[in-house]
């Protein structure tokens, strides 16, 4: 199951702060594509998802926006 989170408009550390507490809820497996705008997201989403054990399958820019794809480990 997939599950989206918007994140636009948020600076570090908040879109990885409300990543976490979203992937608490998903069954490992499931995905979250997250939506951000912050800079420091190309830094903390990989470094986010490395040490928490989710996988980072992907990424793709939208204009200003990231939309990041991460499977719950």
């Amino acid at each position: 199951m997939t599950h989206e989170l918007d994140a636009l408009g948020l600076l570090c550390p908040l879109p990885v702060l409300k990543a976490r507490k979203r992937l608490q809820g998903l069954a490992s497996g499931e995905v979250l594509i997250l939506h951000t705008d912050d800079p420091a997201a190309v830094v903390d989403v990989p470094h986010f998802c490395a040490e928490a054990g989710h996988d980072l399958e992907g990424h793709e820019e939208a204009g200003k926006a990231i939309i990041w794809t991460i499977r719950k480990g």
